[in-house]
């Protein structure tokens, strides 16, 4: 009766692996019995309101991300009280993502949803997995707030990989000036093309991506259809079709930014070509790891840019592989981020004087809780504090940036007007101001106009 009635949370840190891996599991559990499909859902941003509804009856096993988990799950857990009730489950794939500041929100939005399990008289066991770090453990335990036990055995598929380093040609002797590495990495994808190889190309950049899918479309044979870019502003339907097509081996060549890092299913991918140190040997690795998936052989290049840094990596190649990759690390007891999410946990549940939080004792959390007295967020009557504010504190509190507006971009087609793609409010203040050319799938567009939640964008050529 326990497996009939248990559930189970899995939290992904993108939309893109959310949905990839659905369809994984909707695969899985059609062999063990076709009814269980019925009770795997995705619920984001992206799922349709008319569904919600039918979502939080029957949903045993909720995919979903920590923005949804935020925003609209927690603050109406009285619309999931059947789920939380059965919850005994809670898995987090791409660990290594909750780090910094993100990782910190993670960790108090995780303290927020085992009150809300608690309240419901449960304790879910939690199931996490990351690529490799250095200190998963150490991560674990801050992230869940409790002690955790560490399998490291990797027994995944993978076959042998030819790692290489590569510093782009000198061109001016007398400066030291060496050819772009983005112009070199091109060429290096282009003949990887030439010879059918399916891979991608990592750079640093969303513009990047645009201006290195013109200047490989422009040296290729190859169709446009079989070099495409892949970035954060695409919209959902078009990521699909690139992942989709990238599985299936209609695309050959992918231009991207880490926003491939992550663990989606693209296929036998046979190499990876890299534009400059992305930041870290994680992330290194991490982008290296995306080919020889299974058990065939495959290439990473690494090319090295004009950084000072890269061009020591260049000269002790060495280094990369020898060298541990870092430690990821969290501050779930930032005051900001604490008293953000203090606000959110208030209007889910009351506290009591003798509540804790995470790893804050009553004491010190009662404290905490006197500051938002005193900012009119909450009340304290007796032994209890109760939220009275009138505004809703989740969507006030963005766990990636400071606004999480996005705007939506709409090309003018005529009289028409056509979503194209979106973007953050922040980037767009640079991006896709009145009079900026912006760079989508290749095509060039002028910003005509911008509003709170809208950039209208027009191709040059037809104005």
């Amino acid at each position: 009766m326990l497996f009939r009635s248990a559930c189970a949370l899995y939290l992904f840190p993108t939309k893109a692996l959310t949905y990839d891996q659905h369809q994984n599991l909707l695969r899985l559990l059609k062999e063990i019995d076709p009814d269980f499909q019925n009770i795997c859902v995705v619920y984001d941003g992206d799922t349709p309101t008319s569904q919600r509804s039918a979502y939080r009856r029957q949903a045993r096993l909720l995919m979903t991300n920590p923005d949804m988990l935020h925003t609209a799950i927690l603050p109406h857990h009285t619309q999931w009280a059947q789920f939380f009730q059965n919850l005994r489950f809670v898995v987090l794939d791409e660990l290594h993502t909750y780090r910094g500041v993100f990782g910190s929100h993670i960790a108090n939005l995780l303290c927020r949803l085992k009150r809300i399990a608690s309240f419901y008289g449960v304790t879910p066991t939690f199931l996490m997995t990351s690529a490799t770090i250095a200190n998963p453990r150490e991560l674990s335990e801050s992230l869940i707030q409790s002690q955790v036990i560490c399998i490291d055995e990797d027994g995944s598929p993978h076959g042998v990989q030819h790692f290489i380093t590569y510093n782009p040609p000198i061109i001016h002797p007398e400066f030291g000036i060496r050819r772009s590495a983005t112009a070199e990495s091109i060429d290096l994808v282009n003949d990887l093309l030439q010879h059918n190889v399916q891979s991608i190309l990592f750079v640093r950049s969303r513009r990047s991506v645009e201006t290195a899918l013109i200047e490989l479309r422009a040296k290729s044979l190859s169709s446009r259809q079989s070099i495409r870019g892949y970035r954060s502003g695409y919209l959902p339907k078009e990521r699909r079709e690139i992942e989709a097509g990238l599985r299936n081996g209609e695309i050959k060549t992918v231009i991207a930014t880490n926003a491939l890092e992550l663990g989606i299913d693209i296929g036998d991918l046979e190499a990876v070509v890299m534009v400059g140190y992305p930041g870290s040997i994680a992330a290194l690795r991490q982008q290296a790891g995306r080919a020889g998936r299974r058990d065939n052989t495959s290439l990473a290049v690494f090319v090295a840019s004009a950084n000072p840094l890269d061009q020591y990596l260049a000269q002790n190649p060495s280094y990369l592989q020898s060298h541990s990759p870092e430690r990821a690390l969290v501050n779930p007891n930032n005051p900001l981020i604490l008293l953000s999410h203090l606000r959110c946990a208030a209007f889910e549940l009351p506290f009591t004087d003798t509540d804790t939080f995470g790893n804050l004792s009553a004491q010190t959390l009662a404290e905490y809780l006197l500051v938002l007295c005193q900012m009119g967020y909450i009340t304290q009557s007796g032994r209890s504090f109760f939220w009275i504010a009138d505004q809703y504190p989740a969507q006030t509190v963005s766990l990636r940036s400071a606004n999480a507006q996005n705007i939506l971009l709409q090309s003018i087609q005529g009289q028409k007007r056509i979503t194209i793609g979106e973007i953050d409010y922040t980037s767009s203040l640079w991006m896709t101001h009145p009079g900026a050319i912006y760079i989508h799938e290749g095509e060039t567009y002028e910003v005509i106009r911008s509003e709170e939640h809208t950039s209208e964008l027009q191709s040059p050529n037809t104005i």
